[in-house]
């Protein structure tokens, strides 16, 4: 499922958004505020191309939990 950064033109808050991938165009509105006057912003990317492997950013694993099978 992809996720979707947002800004709320309203509030000025940020806010990402979770869409099921059936193409089926949802209603998004701020968490905060409640409006529906938002806007899709370009987010940046966690890897980077070129080293000829992806690359985890650094802390970028550091909130799993111990039992969640990674380390």
């Amino acid at each position: 499922m992809p996720i979707y950064e947002y800004v709320c033109k309203d509030c000025k808050k940020h806010f990402e958004v979770l869409t099921t991938s059936s193409g089926v165009t949802e209603t998004v509105k701020c968490p905060e505020c409640k409006s529906l006057d938002v806007k899709k912003t370009i987010s940046t990317s966690n890897f980077r191309i070129g080293s000829g492997r992806p690359t985890i950013p650094s802390g970028a694993l550091s909130g799993c939990s111990s039992k969640s099978g990674f380390s």
